[in-house]
């Protein structure tokens, strides 16, 4: 088997209230009213609603969420005079909250920007209403916290299925990823392919780095941009990763291979077990003929069909007939 990893973390990934910020800019619409506290890590990644903290109960306050103030809270907030509201603002920062996030298109009172930049906290507002940002916000956290994987891979959705061919250099990868693409597939990542797992589908999601998004590399022609050749509908953001296909040079795969295909091999990544199938490659084969092949199999093997056990049932049906004959 190649190890085609990269870098795999394991535990789910650090980040800070900057990285929140720029991964929801067009999803959560957010503005930046002080930004001191941005490099802050997010130390968990959810929302909280402090009503109660605001209130001056302080027990099971969730200081280490992004602190949402909806209609309600600055509603309370500006029934306060001033000096009562500018206290329960400040001790929010003084139990360590160091975000806060006003919505409903909702201006943050002068206060809360005094004292935030004081404490080296972040205010942020944004036109969303609250619940719609809960929402959305939960994808982003989800996306940005998640355990990920870079891979020297090529992925493509064939057939529907998110497939990622991986293998030594020279192999075709790329080459093959074209074909596919030519007959009506879709690229999702050349070459480097970033994994991200949805820990509670247990499934892994593939994308292409950002900088070599839509582009590959074929040797002899350079770098194509895909889109403009094959048409947007040639590329994918994003796709869930069904199969595994792992190219082999032919003389090291001989006597290996199971030729019936009753082995269930699988790759594991990020603890999540992918379905693998390892293709011995040499002159004159057709590799975009068989991962095409591969991946319609694979789509039956989802639905529950599967060729081998049933051939072998047939053959066992036959044998059995045959010894009851006189």
């Amino acid at each position: 088997m190649v190890d085609t990893s990269i870098h795999e973390t394991a535990q789910p990934a650090r980040f800070t209230v900057r990285d929140f910020v720029a991964a929801g800019a067009e999803r959560l619409r957010m503005s930046v009213v002080v930004a001191d506290g941005l490099g802050h890590d997010v130390d968990e990644p959810m929302c909280n609603r402090p009503g109660l903290a605001l209130t001056g109960f302080y027990a099971h306050f969730a200081w280490r969420r992004l602190q949402i103030i909806g209609n309600s809270e600055r509603e309370y907030l500006m029934s306060l005079s001033e000096p009562d509201r500018r206290a329960r603002l400040q001790a929010l920062f003084d139990r360590q909250a160091y975000c806060l996030i006003f919505t409903c298109g909702m201006g943050a009172p002068e206060e809360a920007v005094a004292i935030a930049r004081a404490a080296g906290g972040v205010v942020l507002t944004t036109e969303l209403l609250t619940r719609e940002f809960f929402h959305q916000a939960t994808f982003v956290l989800e996306t940005l916290c998640a355990p990920k994987a870079k891979l020297y891979a090529t992925t493509v959705e064939v057939a529907g299925l998110g497939v990622m061919m991986e293998g030594a250099p020279g192999l075709g990868k790329s080459e093959t990823a074209l074909g596919l693409v030519k007959h009506g597939n879709a690229l999702v990542a050349d070459d480097l392919t970033c994994l991200r797992k949805d820990v509670a589908e247990n499934v892994l999601y593939a994308s292409a780095a950002e900088v070599t998004r839509n582009y590959m590399e074929i040797r002899g022609i350079g770098i194509i941009h895909v889109p403009s050749i094959f048409g947007v509908t040639a590329v994918r953001g994003e796709k869930q990763l069904d199969l595994v296909i792992t190219f082999r040079r032919i003389e090291d795969v001989t006597g290996e291979l199971d030729r019936i295909g009753e082995e269930r091999a699988t790759r594991t990544i990020l603890g999540v077990e992918v379905p693998q199938v390892v293709i011995p490659v040499s002159a004159g084969r057709d590799l975009v003929n068989l991962v095409e092949t591969a991946a319609q199999q694979q789509k039956l093997r989802m639905a529950g069909h599967d060729a081998a056990r049933d051939l072998d049932k047939r053959l066992c049906s036959r044998g059995r007939n045959a010894a009851d004959r006189p």
